[in-house]
């Protein structure tokens, strides 16, 4: 079999553990697939891994749930290192307004990588959320939204930033959307990385 193949598939199965593990509060195996400088940027909460599982734990106690689904993977490997965008879904459920809900935003896990002793690990974790919706859990009463608080937000995340700052969270403004200058200058990070420069989180 072809080595980039190869690698490209180790790549892969490293991207799928990280939701099942994740989502599953399997933090032992969790942590094996970081560098010890890798850092996690979500919406709610931008830091190390470290700092991200801790966060991941107490939302957990607290009945937070965030679950990931994964469709299809592009990645581009440079000698020990790689760049794998991969096509998500990130379903979060809560009480909105008094009204249980779903919000599910679409978009992809930009992933900066390297090969560390023999195995892939990730350096970088930034995602770029592309479109989201609310969903009523049951049909029913409608949730009475605050339009200044949703539109404070980009058009990408806005239903899952609602929903994240009315459960107490202090949610970015300025992550990555399908377009603009945001997804811009992380595709030229990217573009660095591949070419064995620096990185900036």
């Amino acid at each position: 079999m072809d080595s980039q193949l190869i690698e490209r598939l180790r790549i892969r199965e490293l991207l799928e553990n990280w939701v099942i593990w994740r989502d599953t509060g399997e933090w032992e195996r969790f942590r094996t697939l970081w560098s010890e400088d890798g850092r996690m940027m979500a919406t709610w909460k931008q830091g190390t891994f470290e700092e991200f599982i801790q966060a991941s734990v107490e939302g957990w106690k607290k009945g937070v749930r965030i679950l990931h689904f994964l469709g299809g993977s592009s990645i581009d490997i440079s000698q020990d290192r790689a760049i794998a965008q991969t096509k998500m879904t990130i379903t979060q459920r809560a009480e909105i307004e008094g009204v249980s809900c779903d919000v599910m935003c679409t978009g992809r896990f930009y992933d900066f990588l390297r090969l560390i002793e023999g195995d892939w690990k990730l350096v970088l974790r930034q995602p770029i959320y592309e479109m989201d919706r609310l969903n009523l859990v049951s049909p029913g009463e409608q949730p009475n939204l605050d339009l200044e608080l949703l539109n404070r937000f980009p058009v990408g995340y806005r239903h899952l930033a609602y929903l994240q700052s009315r459960i107490g969270y202090s949610v970015k403004p300025d992550m990555p959307g399908l377009d603009g200058a945001e997804v811009q200058a992380l595709y030229i990070q990217g573009q660095r990385w591949l070419a064995h420069e620096g990185l900036n989180p």
